[in-house]
């Protein structure tokens, strides 16, 4: 069983706290990423990235100045957004990392996959970004099926934490026999569930930090996640979508 997730804008450098185990996979097609980046003109970098003067200058000089194999970060402990954060890696007992670097894989505009160890530096390119690089229409034509094939193992089982946008790379290629499990983290208003974004962060990072301390190896074991207020809704619920309904007043109740 493998677990898909989003990486986060935010990053940062840690090279103390954990050794990394490799590089990733893909880092070829990364390092001609970076070589079409800094070859454009700063106002087409900026488009590129569609963010503000300061995170652009600040972008820009991230690959202008980027070596991909020198002062590396984990990749677990680079990404520094909401999900990362409630996914607690730095509290990580040494069989949660290892569950982690087994199961886990982070997906990545510019990276393509990468595993929880593996070293990484702080960049900016959204999977949806609009990069017609060597030929290709944008980053979803650039990666083509590799994405899935380096995530897809011989479960053929998919946990899919994903945001859309890059859950549709894996997404377009599954083949009959995979099994693709959406986990869907909202509220229920008016006979419909609604995901809010920071509440739904919250809970994917809770839910590979619950997965990683039961050791969860089947589908049905992340039914009993109980964290944040949510729980398992079996009637919304389908063998390709599990739905987890957040009850307010319960943001306390943790379950491990």
């Amino acid at each position: 069983m493998r677990i898909i997730i989003s990486p986060a804008k935010q990053m940062r450098e840690d090279m103390d706290t954990l050794a990394c185990m490799q590089l990733p996979v893909f880092l070829g097609k990364a390092e001609a990423l970076r070589k079409w980046i800094i070859a454009l003109l700063y106002a087409d970098q900026k488009k590129l990235w569609d963010c503000s003067d300061r995170i652009a200058r600040q972008s820009a000089e991230w690959f202008a100045d980027m070596d991909l194999r020198r002062r590396l970060t984990p990749a677990l402990l680079a990404y520094d957004g909401i999900q990362y954060t409630y996914m607690a890696p730095v509290v990580f007992e040494d069989a949660q990392f290892d569950y982690a670097e087994k199961h886990l894989r982070i997906l990545s505009g510019f990276y393509g996959v990468v595993k929880p160890m593996d070293g990484v530096v702080p960049y900016r390119l959204e999977m949806q970004a609009k990069a017609e690089v060597a030929g290709y229409r944008d980053l979803y034509d650039f990666w083509g099926d590799a994405l899935y094939r380096e995530v897809m193992d011989d479960s053929r089982v998919l946990i899919n934490l994903a945001s859309k946008e890059y859950a549709k790379c894996i997404e377009k290629y599954l083949q009959p026999g995979d099994r693709s499990i959406r986990c869907v983290f909202g509220e229920a208003e008016s006979g419909r569930i609604i995901q809010k974004g920071v509440y739904a962060k919250m809970a994917r990072g809770e839910m590979v930090r619950f997965m990683a301390g039961i050791g969860a190896e089947e589908p049905e074991q992340i039914k009993a996640f109980r964290r944040s207020g949510y729980r398992f809704d079996e009637s919304r619920s389908s063998e390709t979508e599990y739905v987890f309904v957040r009850m307010r007043g319960d943001e306390n109740d943790s379950m491990v």
